[in-house]
């Protein structure tokens, strides 16, 4: 049994492997890949399998996945590229002879209204006609998108356009474990897609807790979408990616990442990393001392 994953220098994939290892996975059974494999030493030095693949080089991704039973698939980061750049990476899987793919999109992406999900979608749709055995794991909001914010937001609060709207966010490390699961038990999993999302709350209920957990008061500015987008674009966003976040958050708003399934907390076998753990965890790695 070999297992790769793409994007291990990257959040999501890194954490893959990572789970992957300490779920009992041999590191010779596990290939990391990405296009830089400088970034990848310490896995190798591990005993990991390191290789170069990069979805625009279809010969990388068919080289990268020689021998391979088996595929965690993260889906890539640039935005009206990801398309093309997953089909390249399924029809090198199947040339390959892959037996099981797994691939990390958003929740509900056959129907959702998100500017996001699109090509998740269109990517689902590619899995679905190549012939490869695939499960999907959709995976909610990240925390760490609003605790890498944690900065910004004890010096000037929170602004969004989410509403009173819930979002079903969890860390990357608990989605990261979730795909491990996956993508190690094809018997298992095979064919199912499952919709993950940690504890929910609200932008107002973010508030609260960053509040509380600091020890300062930081407030919430729901403001509409328009607007957001363009502060977001005030504090540096280009103008397309600022529309895309903007959009996400709509899409909490009308409830789009509002996850209820259950199934990240059956694949883990745990709850998941909450709000307030998080923050925590963040704040101290920041040096912030919450209250006693």
């Amino acid at each position: 049994m070999t297992i790769a994953v793409t994007g291990a220098t990257g959040h999501l994939g890194r954490l893959a492997v990572d789970a992957l290892l300490r779920r009992g996975v041999p590191a010779s059974e596990v290939v990391a890949t990405g296009r830089s494999t400088d970034r990848l030493r310490d896995l190798a030095e591990q005993g990991v399998d390191v290789r170069r693949a990069d979805y625009d080089d279809p010969a990388s991704l068919e080289a990268a996945f020689a021998g391979v039973d088996r595929l965690l698939l993260v889906s890539g980061d640039e935005l009206g590229q990801r398309v093309r750049q997953h089909g390249n990476a399924l029809t090198a899987a199947a040339a390959a002879g892959v037996r099981f793919v797994v691939y990390t999109s958003i929740p509900r992406a056959d129907t959702s209204t998100l500017v996001l999900a699109e090509e998740h979608r269109a990517t689902e749709q590619l899995l679905a006609a190549s012939g490869l055995s695939y499960a999907v794991v959709r995976n909610s909001w990240y925390l760490e998108n609003y605790t890498e914010q944690l900065p910004v937001q004890l010096e000037h609060g929170i602004a969004g356009a989410a509403r009173d709207g819930r979002v079903s966010a969890a860390a990357r490390a608990d989605f990261a474990e979730a795909a491990a699961v996956v993508v190690a038990d094809p018997a298992q999993h095979a064919g199912r897609t499952y919709e993950l999302g940690g504890t929910d709350f609200s932008m107002p209920e973010l508030a609260e807790v960053v509040s509380r957990a600091s020890g300062r008061t930081v407030a919430y500015t729901d403001l509409p979408v328009a607007a957001y987008q363009q502060v977001l674009v005030g504090a540096g966003l280009p103008e397309p990616v600022a529309a895309v976040v903007a959009d996400g958050d709509r899409g909490v708003a009308d409830g789009e990442l509002l996850v209820t399934s259950g199934d990240l907390e059956r694949l883990l076998g745990r709850p998941a990393t909450s709000l307030e753990d998080a923050v925590t965890a963040a704040l101290a790695a920041l040096g912030q001392a919450s209250p006693a």
